[in-house]
Protein backbone atom coordinates (compact mmCIF):
# COMPACT_ATOMS: atom_id res chain seq x y z
CA UNK A 1 0.00 0.00 0.00
CA UNK A 2 1.13 3.67 -1.10
CA UNK A 3 2.87 4.98 1.88
CA UNK A 4 1.07 8.37 2.58
CA UNK A 5 -2.33 6.23 2.77
CA UNK A 6 -0.85 4.39 5.44
CA UNK A 7 0.37 7.86 6.84
CA UNK A 8 -3.56 8.86 6.89
CA UNK A 9 -4.30 5.61 8.54
CA UNK A 10 -2.05 6.27 11.13
CA UNK A 11 -2.98 10.19 11.80
CA UNK A 12 -6.88 8.75 12.00
CA UNK A 13 -5.89 6.24 14.75
CA UNK A 14 -4.08 9.07 16.70
CA UNK A 15 -6.23 12.21 16.11
CA UNK A 16 -3.47 14.23 14.74
CA UNK A 17 -6.28 16.54 13.26
CA UNK A 18 -3.95 19.47 12.42
CA UNK A 19 -1.82 16.86 10.29
CA UNK A 20 -4.57 15.17 8.07
CA UNK A 21 -5.58 17.96 5.50
CA UNK A 22 -2.11 18.05 4.28
CA UNK A 23 -1.65 14.15 4.03
CA UNK A 24 -5.34 14.05 2.15
CA UNK A 25 -3.87 17.08 -0.20
CA UNK A 26 -0.70 14.85 -0.52
CA UNK A 27 -2.16 11.89 -1.31
CA UNK A 28 -4.68 13.37 -4.58
CA UNK A 29 -1.03 15.24 -5.62
CA UNK A 30 0.46 11.90 -6.09
CA UNK A 31 -2.38 10.63 -8.56
CA UNK A 32 -4.43 8.86 -5.83
CA UNK A 33 -8.04 9.42 -6.16
CA UNK A 34 -10.59 10.44 -3.34
CA UNK A 35 -12.36 6.96 -3.20
CA UNK A 36 -8.37 5.16 -2.54
CA UNK A 37 -8.07 7.29 0.40
CA UNK A 38 -11.43 7.03 1.94
CA UNK A 39 -11.43 3.29 1.49
CA UNK A 40 -7.33 2.59 1.39
CA UNK A 41 -6.66 5.27 4.30
CA UNK A 42 -9.34 6.64 6.10
CA UNK A 43 -11.78 3.73 6.56
CA UNK A 44 -9.15 1.08 7.67
CA UNK A 45 -8.14 3.95 10.61
CA UNK A 46 -11.64 4.23 11.67
CA UNK A 47 -12.01 0.48 12.03
CA UNK A 48 -8.93 0.33 14.26
CA UNK A 49 -9.91 3.13 16.37
CA UNK A 50 -13.67 1.30 16.40
CA UNK A 51 -11.77 -1.99 17.35
CA UNK A 52 -9.51 -0.58 20.17
CA UNK A 53 -12.62 1.09 21.28
CA UNK A 54 -14.73 -1.92 21.80
CA UNK A 55 -11.17 -3.45 23.75
CA UNK A 56 -11.33 -0.62 26.06
CA UNK A 57 -8.11 1.02 24.67
CA UNK A 58 -9.87 4.18 23.46
CA UNK A 59 -12.30 6.25 25.20
CA UNK A 60 -14.81 8.61 23.54
CA UNK A 61 -12.88 11.75 23.69
CA UNK A 62 -10.06 9.55 21.43
CA UNK A 63 -13.00 8.55 19.06
CA UNK A 64 -14.15 11.77 18.90
CA UNK A 65 -10.67 13.07 17.95
CA UNK A 66 -10.43 10.33 15.60
CA UNK A 67 -13.81 11.05 14.02
CA UNK A 68 -13.34 14.86 13.47
CA UNK A 69 -9.84 13.56 11.94
CA UNK A 70 -11.17 11.63 9.31
CA UNK A 71 -13.68 14.37 8.83
CA UNK A 72 -11.58 16.91 8.25
CA UNK A 73 -10.60 14.32 5.35
CA UNK A 74 -13.98 13.69 4.31
CA UNK A 75 -14.59 17.47 3.59
CA UNK A 76 -11.65 17.48 0.97
CA UNK A 77 -12.74 14.38 -0.50
CA UNK A 78 -16.72 14.56 -0.68
CA UNK A 79 -16.76 17.17 -3.58
CA UNK A 80 -14.63 14.84 -5.61
CA UNK A 81 -16.79 11.52 -4.57
CA UNK A 82 -19.90 13.21 -6.06
CA UNK A 83 -17.55 14.44 -9.18
CA UNK A 84 -16.56 11.01 -9.56
CA UNK A 85 -20.32 9.75 -9.24
CA UNK A 86 -18.16 7.01 -6.83
CA UNK A 87 -20.61 4.68 -5.53
CA UNK A 88 -20.93 5.17 -1.64
CA UNK A 89 -21.39 1.63 1.19
CA UNK A 90 -25.01 2.90 1.95
CA UNK A 91 -26.94 5.73 2.69
CA UNK A 92 -28.50 6.45 6.33
CA UNK A 93 -30.39 9.38 7.82
CA UNK A 94 -29.36 10.23 11.48
CA UNK A 95 -31.59 12.29 13.86
CA UNK A 96 -31.73 12.62 17.52
CA UNK A 97 -35.91 11.94 18.43
CA UNK A 98 -38.67 14.90 19.27
CA UNK A 99 -37.83 16.56 22.51
CA UNK A 100 -34.71 15.64 22.98
CA UNK A 101 -31.50 18.32 21.95
CA UNK A 102 -28.64 15.92 22.43
CA UNK A 103 -26.23 15.54 19.67
CA UNK A 104 -23.03 14.74 20.52
CA UNK A 105 -23.63 11.33 20.57
CA UNK A 106 -25.70 11.28 16.86
CA UNK A 107 -22.54 13.21 15.64
CA UNK A 108 -20.44 11.31 16.24
CA UNK A 109 -22.53 7.54 15.32
CA UNK A 110 -22.79 10.31 11.88
CA UNK A 111 -18.77 11.00 11.99
CA UNK A 112 -18.41 6.87 11.83
CA UNK A 113 -21.12 6.08 9.33
CA UNK A 114 -19.32 8.32 6.89
CA UNK A 115 -16.06 7.01 7.44
CA UNK A 116 -17.38 3.69 6.60
CA UNK A 117 -18.27 4.98 3.26
CA UNK A 118 -21.47 6.19 3.94
CA UNK A 119 -23.29 9.12 2.69
CA UNK A 120 -25.53 10.49 5.82
CA UNK A 121 -28.08 13.30 5.91
CA UNK A 122 -28.32 14.44 9.46
CA UNK A 123 -31.73 15.49 10.70
CA UNK A 124 -30.26 16.79 13.63
CA UNK A 125 -31.95 17.29 16.86
CA UNK A 126 -35.73 17.69 17.81
CA UNK A 127 -36.69 15.53 15.45
CA UNK A 128 -40.28 14.26 15.10
CA UNK A 129 -41.86 11.26 13.65
CA UNK A 130 -43.00 13.32 10.79
CA UNK A 131 -40.17 14.75 9.64
CA UNK A 132 -38.38 11.35 9.35
CA UNK A 133 -41.16 10.08 7.14
CA UNK A 134 -40.42 13.06 5.05
CA UNK A 135 -37.02 12.40 4.95
CA UNK A 136 -37.07 8.79 4.17
CA UNK A 137 -39.71 9.43 1.16
CA UNK A 138 -36.95 11.94 -0.39
CA UNK A 139 -33.66 10.52 0.03
CA UNK A 140 -34.84 6.52 -0.09
CA UNK A 141 -31.95 5.50 2.75
CA UNK A 142 -30.95 1.93 3.73
CA UNK A 143 -30.75 3.16 7.27
CA UNK A 144 -32.81 4.84 9.76
CA UNK A 145 -30.83 5.53 12.80
CA UNK A 146 -32.36 7.53 16.16
CA UNK A 147 -31.10 8.63 19.42
CA UNK A 148 -32.44 9.73 22.57
CA UNK A 149 -30.70 10.63 25.25
CA UNK A 150 -33.82 10.87 27.92
CA UNK A 151 -36.11 7.84 29.04
CA UNK A 152 -39.17 10.66 28.55
CA UNK A 153 -38.19 10.69 24.56
CA UNK A 154 -37.35 7.16 23.97
CA UNK A 155 -41.12 7.08 23.29
CA UNK A 156 -40.54 9.41 20.35
CA UNK A 157 -39.00 5.93 18.73
CA UNK A 158 -41.86 4.09 18.64
CA UNK A 159 -43.94 7.18 17.27
CA UNK A 160 -41.30 7.03 14.78
CA UNK A 161 -41.16 3.39 13.52
CA UNK A 162 -45.23 3.29 13.81
CA UNK A 163 -44.88 6.73 11.70
CA UNK A 164 -43.18 4.94 9.00
CA UNK A 165 -45.26 1.70 9.03
CA UNK A 166 -48.32 3.66 8.20
CA UNK A 167 -46.78 5.61 5.43
CA UNK A 168 -45.67 2.37 4.25
CA UNK A 169 -42.33 2.67 4.22
CA UNK A 170 -41.15 0.56 7.06
CA UNK A 171 -40.02 -2.38 4.85
CA UNK A 172 -37.66 -0.23 3.07
CA UNK A 173 -34.90 0.49 5.82
CA UNK A 174 -33.38 -0.92 8.12
CA UNK A 175 -33.95 1.44 11.90
CA UNK A 176 -31.20 1.29 14.24
CA UNK A 177 -31.45 3.05 17.87
CA UNK A 178 -28.90 4.20 20.58
CA UNK A 179 -28.46 6.43 23.53
CA UNK A 180 -27.98 6.22 27.58
CA UNK A 181 -31.25 4.71 28.38
CA UNK A 182 -31.73 2.86 25.26
CA UNK A 183 -31.58 -0.90 25.24
CA UNK A 184 -31.44 -4.20 22.60
CA UNK A 185 -34.91 -5.01 24.63
CA UNK A 186 -36.39 -1.36 24.12
CA UNK A 187 -35.30 -1.58 20.21
CA UNK A 188 -36.99 -5.05 19.97
CA UNK A 189 -40.23 -3.83 22.35
CA UNK A 190 -41.04 -0.72 19.38
CA UNK A 191 -39.93 -3.02 16.42
CA UNK A 192 -36.46 -1.82 15.64
CA UNK A 193 -34.09 -3.82 13.78
CA UNK A 194 -31.12 -3.09 15.79
CA UNK A 195 -29.67 -1.62 19.26
CA UNK A 196 -25.79 0.04 19.23
CA UNK A 197 -24.13 0.90 22.36
CA UNK A 198 -21.67 2.96 20.73
CA UNK A 199 -21.05 5.09 17.69
CA UNK A 200 -18.31 1.94 16.40
CA UNK A 201 -20.98 -0.48 16.93
CA UNK A 202 -23.65 1.78 15.11
CA UNK A 203 -21.30 2.01 11.72
CA UNK A 204 -20.29 -2.03 12.48
CA UNK A 205 -24.33 -2.50 12.31
CA UNK A 206 -24.76 -0.68 9.65
CA UNK A 207 -22.58 -1.93 7.26
CA UNK A 208 -23.86 -5.54 8.03
CA UNK A 209 -26.98 -4.32 7.10
CA UNK A 210 -26.51 -3.01 3.38
CA UNK A 211 -23.55 -5.75 2.77
CA UNK A 212 -26.57 -8.50 3.81
CA UNK A 213 -28.83 -7.06 1.36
Amino acid sequence: MSEVLVQISTTVIEGRLKDIAALTNSALSSGLTAKDVLDKGLMPGMDVVGAEFKKGKKFVPEVLLSARTMQTSLDILKPMLAEAGEKMTGKAIIGTVKGDLHDIGKNLVGMMLEGSGFEVVDLGKDVSPEKFVEAVKKEKPDIVAMSALLTTTMRSMGHTVTALKEAGLRDGVKIMIGGAPVTSDFAKQIGADAYAANAPAAAEIAKKFVSAN
